[in-house]
């Protein structure tokens, strides 16, 4: 099932408005990333977009700068440039909207049990399955043209770079262990594509507040004693879940604190990819 990632099998089954919206849609033998490339390629018009994919990426990339590590062949690594023809309301909410399409893709495909680990993560088992980086692509004019990149491990059993991939969760988990048939990776990356486009159309048209609601349902924090890492220092407290603007609620011994940016920490973690 793992085989090679073929750019007419991931395409031929988008159908309806994504299939219709759709500029160009690029698989990569080995890229330096993926996010990287489309924000070098024409923006797309407003409402349309472009894809690109690859099998290996030797610079990818994740939130603040950190290297996203996934062996060749192993995961999904997938990128989209979508137009919005205004700046959305709460724009840095766009990367948890995203997350729930995300979760939503896969769920479609028989995965059970992900979380969302604020702001970017995937979390399955309890260990890393994904995550997500979203850029704002200089463009000229009207509208704003956002791209996001979509790493998800897809089946880490066979590769002997496995131990390479460091998370502040402590560990990783990839669909293959999760899943009792696993689909192809084409199959992943279309129903990845169909969900990143129609959360990304939602947020367009819809705003923020129904991905909201869903963000509860899959919340992997909420309740869970956590370390804010912050250039002022750490922050210790409850997670109480997320705000309406997507801000971390956290409790502390001296009360209620919105946290708008920072990284996530567990006692005695250090360092690792996010």
């Amino acid at each position: 099932m793992n085989g090679r990632l073929d750019a007419e099998r991931i395409r031929a089954p988008i159908s309806g408005l994504p299939g219709e919206q759709l500029d160009s849609l690029e698989v990569f033998a080995e890229i330096e990333s993926t996010n990287s490339y489309l924000m070098k390629q024409p923006a797309p018009k407003p409402g349309r977009f472009r894809v690109a994919l690859a099998e290996h990426q030797t610079a990818g990339r994740g939130r603040m700068d950190r290297q996203w590590h996934s062996p060749g062949s192993t995961g999904v690594c997938l990128s989209m440039s979508y137009t919005f023809a205004s700046v959305p309301e709460l724009l840095t909410c766009a990367t948890l909207a995203i997350g729930v399409g995300v979760v939503g893709s896969l769920e479609k495909l028989g995965v059970r049990g992900i979380g969302l680990k604020w702001p970017n993560d995937l979390v399955l088992r309890d260990g890393k399955l994904g995550g997500i980086l979203t850029e704002i692509q200089p463009r000229s004019g009207n509208g704003i043209t956002l791209v996001t990149g979509v790493g998800i491990n897809y089946d880490l059993s066979n590769s002997a770079d496995v131990n390479r991939i460091t998370t502040r969760l402590g560990q990783v988990s990839d669909l293959a262990s999760c899943t009792q048939e696993l689909p192809s990776r084409s199959a992943v990356s279309t129903a990845l594509i169909e969900g990143l486009f129609g959360s990304l159309a939602d947020f367009d048209s819809e705003g923020f507040a129904s991905a909201a609601l869903a963000w509860e349902k899959y919340d992997w924090l909420r309740g869970q004693t956590i370390f804010i890492e912050q250039a002022s220092g750490l922050t210790n407290g409850v997670c109480q879940g997320i705000d309406s603007d997507g801000a971390l609620i956290l409790r502390t011994d001296t009360g209620i604190q919105r946290i708008t940016s920072g990284s996530v920490r567990f006692t005695g973690q250090t360092g690792g990819n996010t």
